[in-house]
């Protein structure tokens, strides 16, 4: 089979899960590359066919996504255009990790999309969900980038179309050790807003990764340092805590590396509440944002042991096949003659 796989590229998340799909995938079937959006931080070790614009969202610097630079940013008639000149019907399957311009291509075109995602998940009934729903916030999930049918992956399997994390090999790989550190990963707060608020817990090293800078910031005992994919894991493999975003795979690949984990969702962006509220029903601390009033819960998830014991198993090769072989079952069900 030919198969467009489209990668939505805000965050980090999606491209350190296409790390081991693609060549997963690419042993079954004949494969190229979509990637689309601006603010992924790592680089894809296979060739990328189709770089585009698409749609991102754009962290802000207080706690969350800039609503309003993410509406500026967002040029609708290059992403009406990108969407109209997606060649989506020169392959025999579209499979898509919430990645909107191949996805509204194949709404358009009539062409079967697959929705191989997170998103898929976290937004499906059986999912957790936080005590407010974000009206809009829902909304945009769900028709973000339609498709066809969708396979998820959560924390938990949710459903029989549902899996648990796929952990990408270099986390796999890694050595678990405890040096005693605090890694950090918060990309929509301000370094020095970090900076000042962490070091009100002096008997921590913090070991701080950010979106925001060039360069090696330290003072006494917070050191901020520009993203680097091989420095974090490191980092995250060697700590004692991992306090980052409500996200997917970070969070994901803390619990996989048995570290404790403390969670703060970005404000304005419902898919890290849904995730919280998927982290906290198995114990995983979640609080608002770095303000003083959330200290003390800051201070009793330093001093507490609470590590989170998960399963995930490294099933990606197994789940690819039985997408493709569900598709294909299915095609040739509609060719067989009429009797």
């Amino acid at each position: 089979m030919k198969v467009l796989y489209a990668i939505q590229g805000t965050g980090n998340g999606h491209l350190c899960r296409a790390m081991d799909v693609v060549p997963s995938l690419k042993k079954i079937a004949d494969v190229d590359i979509l990637l689309s959006g601006t603010q992924a931080d790592i680089q894809l070790p296979f060739e990328v066919k189709f770089r585009l614009k698409g749609l991102s969202f754009i962290f802000g610097k207080s706690g969350g996504v800039d609503l309003w630079k993410t509406f500026i940013h967002s040029q609708f008639r290059l992403f009406i255009k990108e969407v109209n000149a997606c060649p989506v019907n020169d392959y025999d399957l579209v499979i898509n990790d919430f990645e909107p311009v191949s996805a509204w291509a194949c709404s358009l075109k009539d062409k079967h999309c697959i929705s191989l995602s997170h998103q898929a998940a976290a937004i499906h009934d059986m999912a957790p969900k936080p005590e407010e729903i974000d009206r809009l916030g829902k909304f945009i999930m769900k028709h973000y980038a339609p498709s066809n049918e969708t396979y998820g992956f959560h924390f938990k399997s949710y459903g029989p179309t549902f899996y648990t994390p796929i952990i990408r090999k270099q986390i796999r790989d890694q050595k678990i050790t405890n040096k005693g550190h605090y890694t950090v990963y918060l990309p929509s707060y301000d370094d020095h807003l970090l900076m000042s608020y962490l070091s009100r817990f002096p008997e921590v090293k913090w070991d701080v990764y950010s979106k925001h800078n060039k360069g090696v910031i330290v003072s006494e005992n917070v050191r901020i340092q520009p993203i680097d994919n091989e420095k974090f894991v490191e980092s995250m493999a060697s700590s004692e805590g991992v306090l980052c975003g409500a996200g997917f795979e970070t969070p994901a690949e803390a619990l996989f590396l048995k570290k404790k984990l403390l969670v703060i969702p970005m404000k304005n962006q419902y898919e890290q509440h849904l995730n919280a509220a998927a982290l906290q029903e198995l114990g995983v601390p979640v609080i608002k944002n770095i303000k003083p009033e959330n200290d003390i819960y800051i201070h009793h998830w330093i001093n507490s042991e609470n590590v989170i014991e998960v399963n995930y198993e490294n099933q990606v090769e197994d789940i690819l096949t039985n997408i493709l072989s569900n598709y294909k079952n299915r095609e040739n069900k509609q060719l067989l003659p009429i009797i």
